[in-house]
Order: C-alpha cells, then sequence, then structure tokens
C-alpha cells in the first residue's frame, strides 16, 4: 500500500515524477504529491484525492529541479487530507520526505518533540519521523551536511518501531537522495546517469533495466555520481557480494492497457497466456510430471514431507484453498490452509516434515512476510509462490515458484489467482507421481493442463453473455455462491471480486451448508450463483439447487458443456468445456471475473481502483 518514486539524475524531475506516480496509482490513490529540490530549497505540492487531481493544481507550472521525491497515499494514520498527504517537512521544511509502513511509537515520539516546541501540520506518523531525522540533523556536530544526514537518519531509524519504506532530501545537499527499508519494499533504478526509487519495479521499467532489491535494514545513498548502500551499523562495499545488481525481468515491462477499457478486463483477457507461462518448461512429457527446479528440494526430500501448511491473504488464501484439494487427491498428502494473519500468532503443532507454502502475488504482503519469519523461526522449510522475482518472500525463503504472469495492475486479482491455481497443480501433479500416481494418469494430467489455455480462451468468449447477466441482475445488492471441493475456493474468491469492485454483499458458501442457516437468506431478490461441473458432487449441488428453486430464489449455474439436466433448474446457465475435476476452477472463476467486472461497470463503479482498497497491502 502506498508508492514512493524518486529521482536524482540530469533531467527534470517533475514529468519523471508524475509518470512514475501514475504508473504506482494502484497502491493507493487517497491523495498524492511531489517535492522537488532546485539546488536552494524544496518546492512540495500534493492534493488529496488521485494523481488527476494533483496534475490539475500543478497545472502549466514547472517546478525546476533534478532532484526529487513523490508519493501516492492509502491512509493509515489521519484521514485522506490535502495536510496529510505526503511528501511531509520537518521543522525547519529544509527536509522533505516520503514514507510507507507505520511508525507504531510516533505518539511518544511527537510528544518529545512537541515538548521542543514542534508544530505538526498533519494528523501522520510520517511528519514526526520527519521532524525526529530534521531535529537529530540540527543536533548533530559533524560539519559536512552530508555525513550529518546520513548520522541523522541512522540514529532516528534506531529509535523507531514499525514498518518503513522511506526517501528523503534535504536542501543543505541538493544532489544526495536518501532511501530506507524495514518490512516496506523499496527498489533501487539504475539508469544512465540516473538514479531511480520507488515502491515497484514496475514503475522504474521505462526508465532502468537494472536494479538492486534493498534488504530490510538497507540504507541507501544516491548521489549524481554512483550510490552506497548501508546497514544500520556497517557499509557493504559493492564488490563484497552485499548487494545483487540484477536485471529487470522483461515481463515487469509489458503492463499497458493494450485497448482495453480496464486493467481488470485485460488481466482476465490475460489469463491463457498467463496459465502457458505458469507451466512452460515445468511438463515433463517423458516421465509423465512435473519439474519445479525453484523448489531446491530432491526427490529424496520431497518425499519425506508428511504434511502441507498453505499461508495467504485474500484471492491468495483462497487459490490455496483449491491447492489444499489438489495436493489432497492428487498426492495423498495432509493439506491445511491458514490466514497469513492467524497463522503468525497462532501456535500450530507443526512438526520438522511440514513444509509451508507462502502465496503473495505481490510477494510483499505484510501479514505473509510476518507469517513467513515466523515459520522460519520455527525451524519449518517454506517455499513461496510468487509472481515478483525481487520481492521480499521471494528472497526470505528457501525456494518457490513464481508465476511469470506479468504485472497485475488492477487492485482485484485475477490472472494471479489462475496462475496460483495452476501451480499448486504442477504441485499437485510433482507430489503425486511421486507417491501413487501412475504414469497413465499423470500423462493425462499433463495433457489436461496443457489443454487449459485453449479452454479458458473458449470461458472468455462467454463475455457478452455474462454482460447480459450482469445487467439484469444490476439491482441486486446480496449474491450468494455455492461450491464444493474443488469449487469452494472459486466460490469465496468469485464472491470476493463483486465485493472489491461492485460494493455488493456477496458470500461464497460450501454448497452443503445451505441448509445449515444460508437457505434463511434465500428470497426473491438474492440471485445464487451455483458452480456445478460434473464432478463427484454433482447430484448434490443439483438437489440444493432444487431446494433454492423450492422458495423461489433466482439461480445462476456454471455448468459442463452439454448438460441439459442444469437447465431445467436454473434461470441463467453459463456453461464450460469438459475438464477434469481438479481443473475446473480455473475455467469456473472467469465467468465470476467477468460477472463482477460488468456488474461494477454498470454500477459506475472505478473497477481498477475501488475505493479503500490498494494492490499490495504492505502494512498490517
Amino acid at each position: 500500500m502506498c508508492g514512493i518514486f524518486a529521482y536524482l539524475g540530469k533531467k527534470e524531475a517533475q514529468p519523471i515524477l508524475l509518470d512514475g506516480l501514475k504508473r504506482l496509482e494502484y497502491r493507493g490513490y487517497d491523495s498524492s504529491g511531489i517535492a522537488i529540490a532546485d539546488g536552494k530549497r524544496i518546492e512540495v505540492i500534493k492534493k488529496k484525492g488521485r494523481i488527476a487531481d494533483l496534475v490539475q493544481l500543478i497545472g502549466p507550472r514547472q517546478f525546476h529541479g533534478r532532484l526529487g521525491i513523490s508519493h501516492t497515499r492509502w491512509a493509515t494514520h489521519g484521514i485522506p487530507s490535502d495536510e496529510n498527504a505526503h511528501p511531509h517537512f520537518d521543522q525547519s521544511q529544509c527536509l522533505s520526505l516520503v514514507h510507507n509502513g507505520v511508525i507504531e511509537n510516533y505518539q511518544l515520539l511527537k510528544q518529545r518533540l512537541l515538548n521542543f516546541g514542534h508544530k505538526f501540520q498533519s494528523e501522520t506518523d510520517t511528519e514526526v519521523l520527519a521532524h525526529l531525522i530534521g531535529y537529530y540533523y540540527e543536533q548533530e556536530k559533524i560539519d559536512d551536511p552530508y555525513q550529518r544526514l546520513i548520522h541523522a537518519l541512522k540514529r532516528s531509524l534506531k529509535e523507531i518501531s514499525g514498518t518503513y519504506g522511506i526517501a528523503l532530501i534535504h536542501s543543505d545537499v541538493p544532489n544526495l537522495l536518501l532511501g530506507a527499508r524495514r518490512g516496506s519494499p523499496l527498489v533501487l533504478g539504475i539508469g544512465n546517469d540516473e538514479f531511480f526509487l520507488s515502491s515497484d519495479v514496475t514503475a522504474i521499467c521505462p526508465y532502468a533495466h537494472r536494479v538492486v532489491y534493498l534488504n530490510d535494514g538497507d540504507l541507501v545513498a544516491i548521489t549524481l555520481d554512483t550510490f552506497d548502500i548501508q546497514s544500520l551499523n556497517q557499509s557493504l562495499n559493492k564488490s563484497n557480494n552485499g548487494f545483487e545488481i540484477r536485471d529487470v525481468d522483461q515481463l515487469e515491462m509489458t503492463a499497458s492497457l493494450k485497448g482495453f477499457p480496464h486493467y481488470m478486463l485485460k488481466e482476465i483477457y490475460d489469463q491463457p497466456e498467463a496459465i502457458r507461462n505458469a507451466f512452460r518448461g515445468r511438463l515433463i512429457h517423458e516421465e509423465a510430471t512435473a519439474k519445479l527446479g525453484g523448489l531446491n528440494m530432491s526427490p529424496q526430500e520431497l518425499l519425506r514431507i508428511e504434511r502441507i501448511q498453505i499461508i495467504g491473504c485474500g484471492s491468495a488464501r483462497h487459490a490455496g484453498i483449491v491447492g489444499e484439494y489438489l495436493i489432497e487427491s492428487l498426492a495423498h498428502i495432509p493439506a491445511e490452509v491458514e490466514f497469513s494473519s492467524e497463522f503468525r500468532y497462532k501456535n500450530s503443532p507443526l512438526d520438522r516434515h511440514t513444509v509451508v507454502f507462502a502465496v503473495s502475488q505481490s510477494g510483499e504482503t505484510a501479514d505473509t512476510l510476518a507469517a513467513v519469519k515466523e515459520a522460519k523461526r520455527k525451524g519449518l522449510k517454506v517455499l513461496g509462490i510468487c509472481n515478483r522475482v525481487g520481492s521480499s518472500i521471494a528472497r526470505e525463503t528457501e525456494g518457490g515458484v513464481f508465476m511469470h504472469a506479468g504485472p497485475e495492475i488492477a487492485v482485484a486479482a485475477t490472472k494471479s489467482f489462475s496462475s496460483q491455481v495452476l501451480i499448486f497443480s504442477l504441485l499437485a501433479l510433482l507430489l503425486g507421481r511421486l507417491r501413487y500416481l501412475s504414469a497413465r494418469e499423470g500423462h493425462e494430467i499433463v495433457e489436461a493442463i496443457e489443454a487449459l489455455p485453449d479452454q479458458v480462451a473458449e470461458v472468455i468468449k462467454l463475455d457478452s453473455q455474462v454482460k447480459e447477466l450482469a445487467r439484469k441482475y444490476v439491482q441486486s445488492r446480496r449474491f450468494l455462491l455455492f461450491g464444493r471441493q474443488f469449487q469452494y475456493g472459486v466460490a469465496l474468491e468469485g464472491a470476493l471480486k463483486i465485493k472489491e469492485i461492485s460494493y455488493c454483499c456477496a458470500e461464497g458458501n460450501p454448497s452443503a451448508e445451505l441448509k445449515h442457516g444460508i437457505i434463511a437468506l434465500i428470497d426473491k431478490s438474492t440471485p445464487s450463483i451455483f458452480l456445478c461441473p460434473k464432478d463427484g458432487v454433482y447430484d448434490k449441488n443439483i438437489s440444493n439447487m432444487e431446494e433454492i428453486k423450492a422458495r423461489g430464489g433466482p439461480i445462476i449455474a456454471i455448468a459442463t458443456e452439454n448438460d441439459d439436466q442444469v437447465a431445467k433448474i436454473a434461470d441463467e446457465v453459463l456453461y464450460i468445456p469438459k475438464a477434469p475435476e481438479y481443473l475446473t476452477p480455473l475455467l469456473t472463476i472467469i465467468p465470476l471475473q467477468l460477472f463482477a467486472y460488468h456488474l461494477a461497470i454498470f454500477l459506475g463503479r472505478d473497477v481498477d481502483k475501488p475505493r479503500n482498497l490498494a494492490k499490495s497491502v504492505t502494512v498490517e
């Protein structure tokens, strides 16, 4: 949540900062602002609302300077307002700072600074940090302002509790950009005679193809000629492998609408290719299995796994629920899914034969990252399923599988969910072939996985039909979604899509729970969406649909092609191609994504940037 973008180079900073902010707006859009140093002073301009509101406020004005910081905010401390927008000044108005994260002890620090006569202009914890650094800068007895500012920053960061990703500038040092991180991502971009700091590599891609992913506890000092990365205790020389300069993954550089009206719709349509990328090079026909070298585990080590714990939040957790059924069905290994936020505080009885899979599109989800650290603290092997190669979770875990889905810009996850489910399919195939699956069964699964991209493309062709369904039910304000076994996680995910972008109430349920209280919600104005492919619980779902029909509830069914029985019960039917039941979640989710999208459009919602939400949840 929140986006930082900073620049130091030989070009005018203002247009670069504004462009970077636009690329980061999905991380937060309550307010935004920029600060530019012209060599004598720092000019700050900020505005509540979207970045377009900031651009309108700036108008034709040009703030000259080749050093600047900028920020787009998702509010934590303090309501969205002009005053609470970043960047923030210190007491002297010479230091300007942008910050992601939460300073947990800011109230104590603020009271101390108030006692020193400081006056604050906002309600934020960030302004307290700016004042603290500025205070120590004035107190340091070091003549060189460069060293004095670094010492003041180090001293301040040692005093604070909480998380941060920061970028700051000071008018006394007009060619110095400082950054630091703990628990909130920060990436250094290296261009031609120019440097960047950003919360997300996507914003850097148009300007620099080499990056350094800063680690927790890193502090970077950037000048016009070079950069130096330090820890809070010691300096790291560039030649001692203290950090790694990486080339940007080409997939990170493809975030464009390509003619679609919204990123969410584009990313729904991206799913055939995203699924293909997820299994590309990972299926072995000769051995009828999958190859996941990133797990960094030998077949003998994989055979010693006795239990799998999956942790994630939101859509990632829902993908994990589908993954639980896949692993238990195909590999016969007990699997359990837990909210990351609960796992980190539970005292779960896990032994050394348990492997933990942490699932996160961004690889920066705060609760999941904290859960990873807790699992490692207990001596468990932790692997990641992420989309970002240089993300914190990817670097914190001992191995894992990258999704290769490309940038996902819309706040509502679509192709990342499908990619995560596909990876769980590969994992289940790999583990199953080591245990119980025959070569014949393995070949069938390999062939079914390879058929998925074309089948998903067929389901996407339902777009116009789904659009008319959304138009028909646009007046509904409550939706019930039902699925069993492999479809339960899909029901949860479909409900989440509806909630996120249409703001309608939606609830995902196991179909069999209908009689245990949920049936009280059935009425003529509450549509029930049933995931009812031809699978092992098909007849049970049919029975549940009959119970709803008997009470006058409208039914939308997602069923396997040529299923005439469902059509006799449901008011509306969307047909998907025939596939093995363990892969049907990758087909049934598509109509739900499209339904949520079109419902939101008819309701006039901002589907890519829904209210109160941000793409990457990097704070608790």
